[in-house]
């Protein structure tokens, strides 16, 4: 009979360590699962890959986000996450106007005017984009949808990401 409870005392410890254990375990696991920066790279290369003029959205759930040339990197409460992009050179076009560094020309084009209008020219398109591309890509705030648009003007093919 001794040897029962001692059994059970050694049972009922090792079921409080466990228990203890998982909820450490369950405590450190993040309240929603890491943004989806594999989908968002996914929608710019479908897009920067056309042979045609294409414009694309994707939702984004994420607090921040980074845009380069050849990567795309989301932030958020479930964590971080970077999906690098295979597709031709992309144009990130941060915010212009108030607070923001973009080119409004590139801006406008992005949001739907034809680049024609934009620009005087195509290589003028093609300089402002050179620039976008070689421009500081900091961490910005994620808008809720990012915009994909791939323009032809003239010889000049450009893949505008914003």
């Amino acid at each position: 009979m001794f040897e029962t409870n001692l059994d059970a005392t050694y049972a009922w410890l090792g079921l409080a360590v466990v228990s203890v254990a998982t909820a450490g375990v369950a405590a450190t696991l993040p309240a929603s699962p890491p943004p989806d920066a594999a989908g968002v790279a996914h929608t710019v290369e479908t897009v920067a890959n056309g042979e045609y003029p294409a414009t694309a959205e994707h939702g984004v759930a994420a607090d921040r986000i980074r845009l380069t040339p050849r990567s795309v990197s989301l932030d958020g409460d479930g964590g971080s996450a970077r999906a690098p992009l295979h597709a031709p050179r992309i144009t990130p076009v941060p915010p212009s106007g108030r607070g923001g560094t973009g080119d409004d020309r590139l801006r406008r084009v992005l949001d739907g005017v034809p680049p024609d209008a934009a620009f005087d020219d195509p290589n003028i398109l093609a300089a402002a984009a050179e620039r976008a591309r070689r421009a500081d890509h900091e961490w910005r705030p994620a808008p809720e949808r990012l915009t994909v648009r791939r323009v032809h003007y003239g010889g000049v093919h450009v893949t505008l990401v914003g």
